[in-house]
């Protein structure tokens, strides 16, 4: 996370975007996007974190979350981060059939190389300036905001049939994560 965004209030709710060094396009697989969501599962079982939306794209994510109290927000979100980059790293390095291992590790070498506080293999980009939503019209916004990206993208002609995010939830259906908090 940038020096520059913080967490002031460890009770928000807060919006948070972050991408793929290089935005590079890591899950177009669904078995990374698997990794994603059972860490999140886990965020909320074991960490306190409570996801109002989230979707998965190609090269990042949007999650609207709040931390429980367990943990605070930005610790929580750098958890998930640091699990996810190794997991998904070692993911792509055992998978047989990744035709672009070898382009991605570079891709992960090179990004660490230039960074002062990573060692090997840089997944995450370090920003995600965190938003805090402080009123119900934000929260609204931005939950629009995220469940319309895949449909901007030109993946799905309705939010609510991309299969990895929250908006099946707000359309009344299940989605992959349990206890999303529908926000209406």
């Amino acid at each position: 996370m940038s020096r520059n965004y913080k967490f002031y209030n460890p009770d928000g709710v807060y919006f948070v975007s972050f991408a793929v060094v290089n935005w590079l396009d890591v899950f177009t697989r669904d078995v990374y996007k698997r990794i994603l969501l059972d860490t999140l599962r886990y965020c909320q079982t074991e960490k306190g974190m409570e996801i109002f939306a989230w979707c998965i794209m190609t090269s990042h994510v949007h999650l609207i979350f709040r931390s429980s109290g367990k943990q605070k927000p930005e610790l929580l979100l750098g958890d998930f981060k640091r699990f996810t980059s190794n997991a998904v790293v070692k993911a792509i390095k055992d998978n047989p059939k990744e035709s672009r291992k070898e382009f991605l590790l570079k891709q992960f070498r090179k990004a660490a190389s230039e960074s002062s506080n990573v060692k090997r293999y840089q997944f995450w980009r370090h920003d995600n300036k965190p938003i805090e939503l402080w009123s119900n019209k934000v929260i609204d916004e931005k939950i629009d905001y995220v469940h319309q990206n895949p449909v901007e993208e030109g993946f799905v002609f309705r939010a609510e049939d991309y299969l990895f995010s929250s908006a099946v939830d707000y359309s009344g259906e299940k989605g992959l994560l349990d206890d999303v908090i529908v926000v209406k």
